[in-house]
């Protein structure tokens, strides 16, 4: 018993040593915990002003290139075909980051299992694949397109609505949760688009311009929603091998159509010299880069940062058209603009908002309920002090 006595600390000692090494060993978590979340939050910063500056700055690009280079549907086509570049680039993030490094074969192979056990067949490629491919060249068309008609500003105002119209197609043919709140934004970004036709009075010019931008905003929410209804959730290879095989399928069938505008005059250029190539590889790297960000940053910070950078893009085309253009940004226009950021805002609350919002207020009520006694009894103890110092005097 005295060897034990000696060898082992007594019962109150070893509490306290294994007290101090539990709580080490919190300290390391917290520690480890806030320095992981800081990094998160330093990523998403940067990705936040990456997808700003590449999407207002490739918008802003287009606006410059059709003054000397008026093709839409070709510009369109020429930033498509640098989509083969995803998966050249994610094989090597996966060479450098990867302890387990494949060859590009056998890369290849294991990510065209997203399609199917057979992979990637001619069957798989026009029934999957291709159905995105004019989904992807229709909404980047008429995004374009719809630059010509109207500022940038407005265009990027409403290309924000296709978050809400991805809420009503996903509650619709998906059947995902209803929320009211959604709701809300997605009727706060209908009321925003007709503000905006009326901004400018209703002329044939915006109207048109505004009726692309909203179709580019449903191409690409229709996009999304049978991405997710047909294919599912990709992982990152796979999303880059998809992507690849969308600049196939767009230089094997849509290559004929700038031909064809070509030669019908309806999209003519004089001369190959007399092309901006600066500008149209300038736009290409701007949006390829915008697509990068947007699909692999959720790596590296959180999703809703991400979707931020979307809407911090509007600001920055607005003063970029306050001082290179002829914009009016009367009382409707901003209301507008308001509205459409505002409901863009609230559809990036979480499905579980509302259970979080009701735990705060309970904590704040059980909180608030044990202060009151609290407070009443240091009332009540203070009172009979006071009796008893006033009887002396009193009996005196």
């Amino acid at each position: 018993g005295d060897e034990r006595s000696r060898e082992s600390p007594a019962p109150a000692e070893a509490q306290m040593q294994a007290g101090a090494e539990g709580g080490g060993r919190v300290n390391r978590c917290c520690w480890k915990c806030s320095v992981t979340q800081l990094k998160k939050i330093f990523w998403g910063v940067a990705v936040v002003l990456g997808v700003c500056s590449s999407w207002s700055g490739s918008t802003q690009l287009a606006k410059l290139t059709f003054k000397k280079f008026d093709a839409p549907f070709t510009l369109t086509w020429f930033a498509t075909n640098w989509n083969f570049l995803f998966f050249p680039l994610y094989y090597l993030g996966h060479v450098f980051k990867s302890a387990e490094k494949q060859s590009p074969k056998q890369r290849y192979r294991e990510c065209c299992r997203f399609f199917g056990d057979n992979g990637l067949t001619l069957k798989v490629f026009f029934t999957k694949a291709a159905p995105f491919g004019v989904l992807w060249t229709l909404t980047n068309y008429l995004y374009l397109h719809a630059i010509k008609k109207i500022n940038t500003t407005d265009v990027s105002v409403l290309f924000c609505c296709n978050k809400a119209f991805v809420f009503l197609l996903s509650w619709i043919v998906l059947r995902d949760r209803f929320m009211g709140v959604r709701i809300v934004a997605a009727i706060f970004a209908i009321a925003g688009i007709v503000m905006m036709t009326y901004a400018d009075g209703f002329h044939s010019h915006s109207v048109i311009g505004i009726a692309l931008v909203v179709g580019s905003a449903s191409m690409s929410a229709l996009y999304k929603v049978l991405f997710k209804l047909l294919l599912g959730s990709a992982k990152f290879g796979e999303a880059a091998l998809f992507l690849s095989v969308l600049a196939v399928f767009n230089v094997l069938f849509v290559t004929c159509i700038p031909v064809i505008l070509y030669f019908t005059k309806v999209e003519y250029w004089s001369s190959f010299d007399t092309v901006p190539w600066g500008n149209l590889c300038g736009f290409s790297i701007l949006l390829l880069t915008f697509n990068i960000l947007l699909n692999f940053g959720i790596a590296i910070t959180y999703p809703t940062l991400i979707s931020l950078g979307i809407v911090l893009s509007v600001p920055v085309n607005a003063v970029v058209d306050h001082y290179t253009s002829e914009i009016v940004f009367n009382s409707v226009r901003v209301i507008a603009i308001i509205i459409i950021g505002l409901g863009f805002l609230l559809l990036l609350l979480p499905e579980e908002w509302d259970v979080w919002v009701i735990k705060l207020l309970t904590r704040l009520k059980v909180r608030k309920k044990e202060e009151i006694p609290e407070g009443n009894g240091d009332i009540a103890s203070g009172l009979p002090n006071k009796s008893r110092r006033t009887r002396p005097s009193m009996s005196s």
